[in-house]
């Protein structure tokens, strides 16, 4: 399923959050969509998983719009975790991961050998499987967002839209997170992840996209995408970089003057 926004407009408080922007996402690829606070990427994310109306443009999916497709059927396609999900429930960790299957067998059916299955292989996915007997309120915060992103994982669609699954994490389990990331990409699925770590997008991503102001300032190779003058324009900074093992670091190293930027 390719997801194609045309001149998308979103409003947020009479302010166009996202404005005219126009992208073709295909699956098989790893996107990091990248940019400052208040760029507008969550509020793009949500409008591309459906959960919000946009003001202008439309989003379409092989041509149809959500309407089209129906809503449990778009959600056995895409699965979309994000920023702030939490879940202090009293549930064990795999239950919880469970309920990604349910756009499969619907609510109140029992589960079949095949979800049992899913659940499975979306823990082992997402480095969560020591917490599966744990309940969740147990866990601490790193450990629940590999939870979440298992949930997500365990609806198996064609698309992953994780807005900074990273955020919660130790180093380690950041770069774990962004191999699987990686991995599942590589099995054709479309993955794309909002990141602040400039480092981390630029190593592990196929493709960035770059937001500020609501709208896209760069799409392209992590190369092409995060120039000095791109860097200026959107965050304000200059970039140090370096390489380690023939792949690159780059980090923010000073802010600009206002004059600079």
């Amino acid at each position: 399923m390719e997801i194609a926004a045309r001149d998308l407009t979103v409003r947020l408080g009479g302010m166009a959050r996202v404005d005219r922007v126009s992208l073709n996402l295909k699956p098989g690829a790893f996107v990091g969509l990248i940019g400052p606070n208040g760029a507008g990427k969550t509020t793009l994310f949500r409008a591309l998983a459906g959960l919000r109306t946009p003001d202008g443009g439309e989003t379409l999916y092989d041509g149809r719009t959500l309407a089209q497709i129906g809503r449990r059927a778009f959600a056995k396609r895409l699965a979309y975790l994000e920023q702030t999900a939490e879940a202090h429930w009293p549930l064990r960790a795999e239950h919880v991961v469970a309920l990604g299957r349910l756009p499969h067998r619907g609510f109140g059916r029992a589960a079949l050998a095949s979800d049992a299955a899913a659940v499975d292989r979306a823990l082992r996915a997402a480095d969560a499987e020591a917490f599966r007997g744990r309940l969740m309120r147990e866990l601490s915060g790193g450990e629940r967002a590999r939870v979440l992103l298992a949930r997500a994982f365990a609806v198996e669609g064609e698309w992953l839209l994780a807005d900074e699954p990273a955020a919660a994490l130790d180093p380690a389990h950041q770069l774990g997170l962004m191999e699987r990331l990686r991995a599942a990409a590589r099995r054709g699925m479309g993955v794309v992840v909002v990141l602040h770590d400039l480092t981390l997008a630029s190593r592990f991503c196929d493709r960035l996209i770059l937001m500020a102001g609501g709208r896209i300032l760069g799409d392209g190779r992590p190369s092409e995408v995060l120039t000095d003058a791109a860097a200026a324009e959107a965050y304000g900074v200059t970039l140090a970089r370096a390489e380690a093992g023939g792949e690159p670091l780059i980090a923010p190293w000073r802010r600009l003057a206002p004059d600079d930027a």
